[in-house]
């Protein structure tokens, strides 16, 4: 899953940041609204992380701007007001969630699938197409009656094919959900990592659509 991090505190930032990144998602951050918006402009993101109390403007215009274009991005605010009515105020301008600082990761984390499993549509936390599970919490693969090792990458693109079987993702759409800023992306990794999954897990499992990209299941 591929975050954009909205949070002006550097120690906060840089702390969110460097955790998530060790539970496996794909992390960017900004420190102000202008610059989220560019982000948010030019690549795509799972998740927003919104601080409320930014510097150049409060993070709620960001939200409310979002919400009018008919952007469908999840949004999580990480804040330190705590009044009812600001909870409120965040969940009724379309936020999926409302976490207050100071928090654990271990919850952060635990929100951030919820909020995922809800834009997907499903309520099981585990992601399945046939004998093939895969566990976010845990970032375990279980595969017919045993359990796969994945390197962090692998895990990420079975996890992106899995969240939409029968749809097709292009390599730019995967290197979207596996790369952040500021990472080297080789031009042939989504090949590569493609090619080990099915020395792991068999030829079958991710088909390729020629020109087009690779997906799991029948053609939607």
């Amino acid at each position: 899953m591929r975050v954009l991090l909205v949070e002006d505190d550097t120690m906060i930032g840089d702390a969110v940041q460097l955790g998530l990144r060790k539970e496996g998602f794909v992390v960017d951050w900004v420190q102000d609204v202008a610059d989220a918006e560019l982000a948010l402009d030019t690549h795509t993101f799972d998740l927003l992380l919104l601080d409320l109390g930014l510097p150049d403007r409060p993070g709620m215009e960001l939200l409310k701007k979002i919400r009018a274009r008919g952007q469908s991005i999840s949004v999580l605010i990480l804040t330190a007001r705590d009044s009812v009515l600001d909870r409120i105020a965040g969940l009724d301008s379309g936020a999926d969630d409302y976490l207050l600082k100071p928090f654990d990761l271990d919850e952060l984390c635990a929100r951030i699938r919820a909020v995922q499993r809800r834009r997907l549509g499903r309520m099981e936390p585990m992601l399945s197409h046939g004998n093939l599970r895969l566990n976010p919490a845990t970032r375990e693969c279980l595969w017919q009656e045993g359990t796969i090792a994945l390197t962090g990458k692998e895990f990420c693109l079975l996890e992106a094919l899995l969240e939409s079987p029968g749809k097709v993702l292009s390599r730019e759409q995967l290197e979207d959900r596996l790369y952040g800023w500021g990472e080297e992306v080789e031009s042939n990794a989504v090949g590569v990592y493609i090619h080990n999954l099915r020395k792991k897990l068999g030829a079958d499992v991710i088909r390729t659509i020629r020109g087009v990209g690779y997906l799991i299941g029948s053609l939607t």
